[in-house]
C-alpha cells in the first residue's frame, strides 16, 4: 500500500473570496487527518466575450484546476458562491467540461462535500449545495454532509446545514466568518478526509 499522502482535491470559485476562507477552512481540517494533504484549486472567471480574458496563472489565490486532479484526487469538496440559489457559473462551465472523467469513471466511489457562501442570510444556500450535487451524483460519487452529531449544527445562527458548510457574507462580502462556521467547516473538511482514508484503506 501506498505510503504517500491521500490528495483531497478542495476546487472553489470565488468572486470576492468568502467562499475561498470557507475553502481554506475545508483544508485545515483535512490536515487534521493522518496521511491527507488539501490540494486547493480554482477555475477562471468566465467571459461574456469569445476572447479569453484570465491570465494562465492566477495572480494569487490556487492555481487552476486541471482535470487530472479530478482524476488523482481520492476525494472532493466543491465550492461555489450562490448564483440565484445556483452554482455560478465559472464553476459549472468546468463541471461540464467533466465528461470523459464521467465516461472513465474517474470520479466513481469517491466521497465528495460541498460549500458555499452567500450574500444574503436567505440567499438560495441549500439549494446551491444541492445544485453542485447533482454532477458529484452522475459522476457516481459518494455524497458527504454534516451530521447532526456535529452539535454547533443545531445553534448556529450564522451558517452551517446538513447538506454542507454554508457562510452568511453580507451584501458587502464584510461579513466575518463566526466562530460557528469556522468550526462547521474544518469539521466537514475532517469527515471528508476520514472518509477518504476509510475507503483506501477498506
Amino acid at each position: 500500500m501506498s505510503t504517500d499522502p491521500l490528495k483531497i482535491l478542495v476546487l472553489y470559485y470565488s468572486r470576492h473570496g468568502a467562499t475561498r476562507k470557507l475553502a481554506e477552512l475545508i483544508a485545515q481540517g483535512v490536515a487534521h487527518v493522518p496521511n491527507c494533504e488539501a490540494v486547493l484549486r480554482t477555475v477562471p472567471a468566465v467571459s461574456t466575450v469569445t476572447e479569453a480574458i484570465e491570465p494562465a496563472v492566477p495572480d494569487t489565490g490556487a492555481p487552476y484546476v486541471e482535470l487530472t486532479d479530478l482524476e488523482e484526487c481520492a476525494a472532493l469538496a466543491l465550492g461555489s458562491p450562490t448564483r440565484f440559489g445556483n452554482m455560478a457559473a465559472p464553476l459549472k462551465y468546468f463541471i461540464d467540461s467533466t465528461s470523459a472523467q464521467w465516461l472513465s469513471g474517474a470520479l466513481s466511489g469517491k466521497p465528495a462535500c460541498v460549500f458555499t457562501s452567500t450574500g444574503s442570510l436567505h440567499g438560495g444556500q441549500e439549494s446551491t449545495l444541492l445544485s453542485m450535487m447533482l454532477p458529484l451524483l452522475h459522476h457516481g460519487m459518494l455524497i458527504l454532509g454534516l451530521p447532526y452529531t456535529e452539535a454547533t449544527l443545531m445553534t448556529t445562527a450564522s451558517g452551517g446545514s446538513p447538506y454542507g458548510a454554508t457562510h452568511w457574507s453580507g451584501i458587502k462580502g464584510d461579513q466575518t466568518l463566526s466562530d460557528d462556521t469556522r468550526a462547521l467547516t474544518i469539521a466537514l473538511g475532517k469527515r471528508l478526509a476520514h472518509t477518504a482514508r476509510q475507503l483506501q484503506q477498506g
